[in-house]
């Protein structure tokens, strides 16, 4: 078992979408659990102004990312503190698929997300 993770964060010009995974050729990957957190310290100054939203997306290799077809979640409202959990099924990832995540900051700015993803190799 493996992880990856980064934070979201602006790649420059408002793009905070994070390609988190990329599956490899000739590999398959088990994604057994996706977690995204508000990494913003919620007994902090006004946490209430720190939630950040975020999509989550399953990308095939043949296919590009799309809002209306690879989405699974979409714009999650996570609270200062919070933990988004995805670990009830395990999604298998074929050679050239993607995990990605967009979130941008919070409305002050200052919150962020971190997100973490676990995977078997199971080729």
């Amino acid at each position: 078992m493996a992880i990856v993770n980064t934070a979201i964060i602006d790649q420059g010009g408002g793009d905070y979408r994070h390609i988190m995974l990329t599956v490899p050729a000739s590999k398959s990957y088990a994604i057994t659990n996706i977690l995204i957190c508000n990494t913003y310290d919620p007994s902090a100054s006004a946490p209430e102004n720190e939630t950040c939203e975020f999509d989550l997306h399953f990308v095939p290799a043949s296919g590009s990312y799309s809002d209306t077809v690879t989405s699974v979640v979409r714009r999650l409202s996570l609270p200062a503190g919070e933990t988004f959990t995805l670990d009830t099924e395990k999604i298998v990832l074929d050679a050239g698929d993607s995990v990605q995540v967009n979130g941008g900051p919070s409305a002050s700015g200052t919150g962020r997300l971190a997100c973490t993803v676990s995977y078997l190799d199971i080729t």
